[in-house]
């Protein structure tokens, strides 16, 4: 299962570059890391609590790429994951509530002058 998912996003992120190259435009504008992280928790957020598979769609993420940064988010204490019996969860803590703002205040901040974060 988890390597058709893996598959099937890697053939959905191949399309979108041809996509954009057909169209005449640059391939992707990659993403910091403080965006992917941002993007992840308010995926989080939205939900109140997300399984992994919707984080990754949210985010736009690879379920490698997604791993890697829930570890690094639950390391920080940004992020807590629930466990029962049908699915693994994950949802913001107090700390990562707060992340999410802060981060909403800058982005309205540097967008007011014209940059995109």
């Amino acid at each position: 299962m988890r390597q058709s998912l893996r598959a099937l996003c890697s053939w959905q992120a191949f399309l979108v570059a041809e996509g954009a190259k057909a169209l005449g435009q640059s391939e992707k504008s990659y993403r910091s890391k403080l965006r992917i992280y941002f993007d992840i928790l308010k995926a989080i957020e939205l939900d109140g609590a997300a399984k992994p598979t919707h984080i990754m769609y949210k985010a736009n993420l690879s379920y490698e790429r997604l791993s890697k940064y829930l570890e690094e988010l639950l390391a920080s204490g940004l992020i807590q994951v629930l466990q029962n019996d049908e699915a693994k969860l994950y949802t913001l803590s107090t700390k990562g509530k707060k992340f999410v703002k802060e981060v909403e205040k800058a982005i309205r901040f540097v967008s007011a002058f014209g940059i995109e974060i």
